[in-house]
């Protein structure tokens, strides 16, 4: 007989693990499928751990100024496997939070590889061999992995995925990173400040091209600044691998091909779902490239199946993840009967969006230029970190906040930001544009002194030319 529940996730990363929590909250009966870790790739090789290396990569840029505090710090190194092992503990902290957690809500572990073999079966390949379990519902949350290049296919040693880039086997000399996405300035920016040499590869006319066009310019700049190569336009056409580098040919964008040595390459030009050998094409389950088609609760074309974060239309976050597994175990706790659950599907120009390069860039909605194309007419304002007296405090007065509105209803559009601690800020607009806020609410809003956050106040008066300390 195979164990019967009321919801079977696969996959326990930030989308899967969340889901299962929520649903077992709703009384519901709950296992999880994993064949790896549980917490993912966010918990155990993705969000937390890199962010881990950032601090410690942070921590040691400050001691090499710490004559700008007036302080005095001498014979300062890195202890590169030290910084990976702590890293990795973080990283083993939290994989025994997930797990405490799965006990707390009396969740069904099982370890080992999914497939969906009918309408609500599963066969699961596990340590102790293959075994049979069922559910009404099952949750698809598999994640997704780095995309290759042709190319460049990830070997470990001289190629790079993020994985091989958290725990390297050596620092690199001379490091080229493809890709300008979060992924690939993340790492750029750690191994920068590390002191690796490093030049980045974007094919668009802009790094970080996701962004506003203001954002990526200033990053440019401030990444020039720290002693980067940055080449937008560009593109590697191929790479050839010794056991003492690489060699890359890149098309610069003038059209010209140049070869340039570098130790080591990250590739980091996007990531591919985990859908494959899961089960879909058995169960007729819509999808595209892999992407499996869902509706605003998570419904599949197939009764009974879910999909969440990674697997699902973009964009690829965490916390989209997370909040899309919510809101399918509510649907599905209230379509097994219960009537105190009311899920409402996400407004995708809400979710905040964050890098924690240096400086660190922030955003949520529509960039001045998208809300222009949209045919919006637009009031945009920004403030320079330079204006605000926590920043020059903090010795962090790089950096600026944006803000765009609805010129004729006072909607705030979107918001942008490039400096310290601006993943921190984020959060208060993205609560203003759930709430749906106007400029008039923002204005009003009394801002603690001295912080960071008056800038928010000062972006909002800006846009309407009532910034006071510019």
């Amino acid at each position: 007989m195979a164990d019967q529940y009321d919801v079977i996730v696969l996959g326990s990363g930030p989308g899967g693990y969340v889901a299962a929590i929520r649903a077992a909250q709703l009384g519901l009966k709950v296992a999880i499928v994993e064949r790896e870790l549980l917490g993912g790739i966010c918990l155990n090789w993705g969000c937390i751990p890199t962010k881990a290396l950032l601090r410690s990569a942070e921590i040691f840029h400050y001691m090499q100024h710490a004559k700008d505090y007036g302080l005095a710090a001498e014979k300062i190194s890195a202890d590169l496997n030290a910084v990976v092992a702590r890293s990795r503990g973080v990283a083993k902290q939290l994989n025994q939070g997930v797990t405490h957690l799965m006990k707390k809500n009396k969740i069904a572990v099982h370890l080992g590889t999914g497939v969906m073999t009918g309408a609500g079966k599963m066969e699961v390949a596990g340590e102790k061999g293959p075994e049979t379990i069922s559910a009404k519902h099952i949750i698809v949350a598999t994640g997704a992995r780095a995309r290759d290049l042709p190319f460049a296919k990830a070997d470990g040693e001289r190629v790079w995925t993020y994985r091989h880039a958290m725990t390297p086997k050596e620092m690199p000399s001379k490091l080229l990173v493809i890709g300008s996405g979060a992924i690939g300035i993340e790492f750029a920016s750690f191994y920068n400040d590390m002191g690796a040499d490093v030049t980045v590869i974007e094919m668009m006319d802009r790094i970080v091209p996701v962004e506003d066009a203001d954002v990526s310019a200033f990053l440019e700049k401030a990444l020039k600044k720290q002693g980067m190569q940055i080449l937008t336009g560009a593109g590697v056409e191929k790479i050839d691998v010794s056991a003492t580098g690489v060699k890359a040919a890149i098309k610069g964008r003038d059209g010209k091909v140049a070869t340039s040595d570098f130790s080591h390459v990250i590739v980091a030009v996007g990531i591919t779902p985990n859908t494959e050998n899961i089960g879909l094409e058995a169960l007729g389950i819509a999808a595209d490239r892999g992407i499996i088609a869902i509706d605003g609760m998570g419904r599949t074309n197939v009764p009974g199946v879910w999909a969440i974060g990674d697997v699902t239309p973009g964009p690829w976050l965490a916390h989209k993840a997370s909040h899309e597994g919510v809101i399918a175990a509510e649907a599905i706790a209230q379509e097994l009967g219960n009537t105190d659950v009311h899920p409402h599907a996400m407004d995708k120009r809400n979710i905040p969006g964050c890098t924690y390069c240096h400086p660190q860039i922030a955003s949520v909605g529509l960039t001045e230029a998208r809300a222009k194309e949209e045919g919006y007419e637009v009031k945009a304002g920004a403030f320079p970190f330079i204006g605000n007296g926590k920043a020059i405090a903090l010795g962090e007065a790089e950096g600026f906040i944006k803000t765009v509105f609805d010129a004729k209803t006072g909607e705030l559009l979107g918001a942008h930001m490039i400096g310290a601690e601006v993943t921190e800020l984020i959060q208060g607009y993205v609560v203003g544009k759930t709430l749906e806020t106007t400029e008039a609410e923002l204005m009003a809003t009394v801002f603690p002194h001295p912080t960071l956050s008056e800038m928010m106040h000062e972006s909002v008066l800006a846009a309407y030319g009532r910034a006071i300390h510019i």
